[in-house]
């Protein structure tokens, strides 16, 4: 999808959040700023949340501060440092081990004073990516900053968190919206798109979605981009025939070639802006699998996924142990 992407350019403000809870502990800590940790299933609007939170609460946008965990655990230390968001922290520092980059960035983000009001927001997405060790060196840096930086961290497994942190912070659970909330948001993005659509589109995209607020506006968008409105009949011709079958042989192709970097972007695509969690993504890299392998080899790749759903289920980054499957599976097919 070549257009900005509706969950980015029409992002809510903090009443037009579709759960009842969630806008009334969020709108508590704005006139009381407090650490958050923000949990709920993929899809369920706890990104969009936050950045509303922080859209009320601050006057100047630079007093927001997203860092993405998989920013750092999922990249090499010379991605790190060329991202254009941390070089400036990391400028002449290329010795540097990867904690230390990462702690470093985290201190001179907390460090720096508000541009506006009393307080800045730092937002850790994905933070159940976290490793234990970085954990510590967090809950220090949230100790010396706490009167100027308020901190909420983005997780889909918040039991992932250490104890002194979880005690730092107060939950906010995000539930996946209803399909009557869902209806709501998508009313209101494709009044302000100007397309036209009828209840039943609405109510077919509502339900297509199951819960996932992303994967309903994406397919909204999809839908108004290839026939100009949402109906019905509209919106079941479109996505029917909706699937990731190109992006899925893309990272089985990159994979077989060795470039397991490409493998991955193409997963954190479907991660991020298609509507995946891990299991789902591998269940369907599976799928696709089947084309491409059969016999002994399809077998072993089968074992292997086998391992890598257990971690999926226990672990804490859908990203790592997807891209572990696909590491694994590149030096099989050198060997």
């Amino acid at each position: 999808m070549d257009a900005p992407l509706w969950t980015e350019t029409h992002t809510p403000s903090l009443g037009d959040l579709p759960q009842d809870s969630v806008r009334d502990r969020l709108e508590r800590a704005v006139d009381e700023p407090m650490n958050l940790v923000v949990q709920g299933p993929p899809g369920s609007g706890k990104t969009a949340a936050v950045r509303a939170l922080a859209d009320t609460a601050h006057d100047d946008a630079n007093d927001l501060v997203e860092i993405n965990v998989a920013d750092f655990f999922d990249r090499t230390k010379k991605e790190i440092r060329e991202d254009p968001r941390f070089a400036q922290f990391l400028s002449g520092r290329s010795r540097m081990a990867k904690r230390d980059m990462i702690n470093r960035v985290l201190k001179e983000s907390a460090s720096y004073a508000p541009v506006s009001g009393d307080y800045k927001t730092i937002v850790l997405d994905n933070a159940e990516a976290i490793r234990e060790d970085f954990q510590q060196a967090l809950r220090r840096v949230m100790e010396q900053h706490h009167r100027t930086t308020q901190f909420v961290l983005v997780t889909r497994q918040p039991s992932t968190l250490i104890a002194p942190i979880r005690s730092r912070c107060f939950p906010v659970p995000v539930r996946a919206p209803t399909a009557a909330e869902i209806e709501t948001v998508l009313e209101r993005i494709l009044d302000a798109e100007g397309v036209d659509y009828d209840d039943d589109g609405v109510e077919f995209v509502a339900g297509y979605a199951d819960g996932d607020l992303r994967k309903a506006i994406l397919g909204a968008q999809t839908t108004a981009m290839e026939t100009a409105e949402v109906t019905m009949t509209t919106v079941h011709e479109t996505l029917a025939d909706v699937g990731h079958d190109d992006a899925l042989a893309e990272v089985w192709d990159a994979t077989a070639a060795g470039e397991v970097t490409d493998a991955r972007k193409t997963v954190e695509t479907l991660l991020d802006d298609e509507g995946y969690d891990g299991q789902s993504l591998l269940v369907d890299l599976l799928e696709t699998a089947q084309k491409r392998y059969d016999g002994d080899t399809l077998a072993r790749l089968h074992r292997l996924a086998g391992d890598i759903d257990h971690d999926l289920v226990t672990g804490s980054d859908d990203r790592l142990h997807l891209t572990h499957l696909l590491a694994t599976w590149a030096q099989r097919a050198e060997a």
